[in-house]
């Protein structure tokens, strides 16, 4: 590899990048200019052993290395070191100090948590407060900023920047994020967790009595493209009413069942919005399938209806030819709105979020800024409509079919949040994975688009934080019921850092069928194959499963809630508390293990002591 100034470009012949005349003779576009670019990345760590090269994970390849860079820490002041850029992370490494080797800022950045990459400041412009550099805007609430040397011979902002582009967002250039690259070894396959068929046998479906079937018209995904190849509907319809009701339904997303009451056997089923119209359109099928969703519940007369959106939402869509159930067309269904915003006004609640926690918190406007952002108004009315399920399920022994307008933001975030509530299989930490798998990832959450992953259109409009939400409400019900999780705090932060990190092939693509048709199982890593290869580390020491085998009954009221500090405000330092929850856990566990393992000494002490007879001797 060769050394030129402060930067050091590597690539597999060593030789430098063609000027640009020549570039744009031969090669035509910048975008193919670009693709042309991704593939110059180190074939072998070997070929480029440098002293303090950056860890690299299984197939990780060095692409980049900016020397006599300054990161400006908001809280540290100006470190000085260098950059090193490679196939999954940008790496910063401070200059050592020549008293303490060990004493090292460093920063791991995955590339897929970058939103965009900003250029600050000219080179020609002078001053003592003027900034020649980079801002990186990243997902996980951060922006981070470096600055270079006012040299006109150093065209070290440039090569990083553009260097970031191209491994940051492949997927604008026409190529796979990091986990297709990755080559994770773990004892443990996350591909494994999660069996459609095997969920909906621990439901109960195919049992004698229960009046749900699966269902295989969409094995091909030819009834709905966004669904998964397996689910179950109410046994009483036929594939011919199945069929139609997929066209009465947006994008063919038929009601399908997504949790099962062992004893009463009122279900939660999920769909997309009935296409109503301004015509006012009914399905004769449509209101027939709603009435074996009703009658596959003997124990209630009555099916409750809950559309997540704002009643005005709704009503605009119905110019889109959508809408809603109307309760004199469907016999017997009670319907009601939930009020949920869309995910354009959540996307601009985060972002006031992020203007708050990050660089600087203002302690004396933090209640009213805190309130401004209405973050918490919306995670207030995510957890009221998934007690509203809870409670037409748990007391009016009722079944419910929630939607929104494509069923796959607000729907999942509700039916996923409703059966956190009533099972405490999902409470565990296998069982999470398998709700996620089930009511994410199977019924189509589009994770590519609402993410970003690999794509340089930050303005995006299709972005938005649901399931960051998501895990924000977990995360308040782990704070209400502290012993009824099997899992910790450190669990959730590790989902939200690889829904963004692109390390893993879980959370890629929209839907089921694109997953299958790329390959993903086949040619990425499991983040639950990550996990559960070291569960112990994601281990709530409070979780007492024998008492918390029942419904739980979370208080919305907007008093109970509070701001995720650990998540949101996890990079200031000042806001950090002197013992993280993850350092107290595990201290709990290693008490507890002494604990158990003291016991076990006292009980063989005791049965020592005791004579054949059951008579203890002297």
């Amino acid at each position: 590899a060769s050394e030129s100034g402060s930067t050091t470009r590597l690539s597999p012949r060593s030789s430098p990048t063609p000027d640009r005349k020549s570039q744009v003779s031969s090669e035509g576009s910048p975008i193919v200019q670009r693709k042309q670019e991704m593939g110059i990345l180190i074939e072998s760590h070997n070929q480029t052993a440098l002293p303090g090269d950056p860890p690299l994970l299984p197939g990780e390849l060095l692409s980049y290395i900016e020397h006599k860079i300054t990161y400006l820490d908001n809280f540290l002041g100006g470190i000085e070191g260098s950059v090193f850029i490679t196939s999954y992370k940008m790496y910063f490494k401070s200059e050592q100090n020549p008293d303490n080797s060990e004493d090292s800022f460093i920063l791991n950045v995955p590339l897929g948590v970058i939103t965009h990459v900003e250029k600050i400041g000219r080179a020609r412009q002078k001053g003592e407060n003027v900034i020649y550099g980079l801002d990186i805007h990243c997902k996980d609430m951060r922006t981070l900023r470096f600055a270079f040397a006012h040299n006109q011979e150093s065209h070290g902002r440039r090569g990083m920047y553009d260097r970031l582009q191209i491994v940051a967002f492949p997927c604008s250039y026409g190529k796979n994020v990091f986990a297709f690259h990755f080559r994770g070894d773990y004892p443990e396959d996350g591909w494994e967790v999660y069996d459609a068929i095997g969920e909906l046998k621990r439901m109960g479906v195919g049992n004698d009595g229960v009046p749900w079937r699966v269902c295989d018209l969409n094995s091909k995904y030819e009834l709905c493209d966004t669904y998964s190849s397996v689910f179950a509907v109410p046994a009483a319809c036929s594939d011919e009413m199945i069929q139609s009701v997929a066209q009465f339904r947006s994008k063919g997303r038929i009601p399908i069942l997504s949790w099962l009451h062992p004893v009463t056997h009122a279900s939660i089923t999920r769909c997309s919005q009935p296409l109503v119209g301004t015509m006012t359109k009914r399905s004769k099928e449509d209101e027939q399938y709603v009435q074996c969703i009703l009658k596959a519940n003997a124990k209630s007369n009555k099916l409750y209806v809950m559309d997540a959106r704002p009643k005005m939402n709704a009503i605009a869509n119905v110019a889109m030819g959508g809408g809603y159930e109307h309760e004199e067309n469907y016999v017997n269904i009670e319907f009601s709105f939930l009020d949920i915003g869309n995910i354009h006004v959540m996307r601009e609640s985060l972002k006031k979020v992020k203007d708050i926690c990050y660089p600087d918190v203002d302690d004396q406007r933090w209640f009213s800024n805190l309130e401004s952002t209405h973050w918490l108004d919306h995670i207030k009315a995510i957890l009221c409509g998934a007690v509203k399920v809870v409670e037409a399920i748990e007391h009016q022994k009722s079944s419910v079919i929630v939607h929104c307008t494509d069923g796959w933001d607000r729907t999942a975030q509700i039916s996923s949040l409703s059966m956190l509530i009533m099972d405490s299989y999902f409470r565990t930490i296998r069982g999470f994975e398998v709700l996620v798998e089930k009511e994410w990832l199977a019924v189509g959450h589009k994770f590519s688009q609402r993410t970003g992953h690999g794509d340089k259109n930050y303005g995006d409009d299709q972005r938005a934080p649901i399931f960051l939400q998501f895990i924000d409400c977990v995360w308040q019900l782990t704070e209400q019921f502290p012993t009824a999780f099997e899992f910790n705090e450190h669990f959730l932060i590790t989902l939200l850092d690889h829904l963004f990190s692109c390390l893993f092939g879980t959370f890629l693509y929209n839907c089921e069928r694109a997953r299958m048709e790329a390959g993903v199982k086949d040619r990425t890593v499991s983040l639950w194959s990550f996990i559960n290869s070291q569960i112990d580390v994601y281990k709530n020491p409070l979780f007492a499963e024998h008492m918390n085998n029942k419904v739980l009954l979370p208080r919305t009221s907007i008093r109970m809630l509070k701001l995720w500090n650990g998540f949101y405000l996890r990079w200031n330092p000042r806001m950090k508390p002197q013992e993280t929850e993850f350092e107290r856990c595990r201290q709990l566990e290693i008490l507890i293990k002494l604990l158990k393992e003291k016991c076990q000494e006292l009980a063989e002490q005791q049965k020592n002591m005791q004579s054949p007879e059951g008579v203890v001797t002297s």
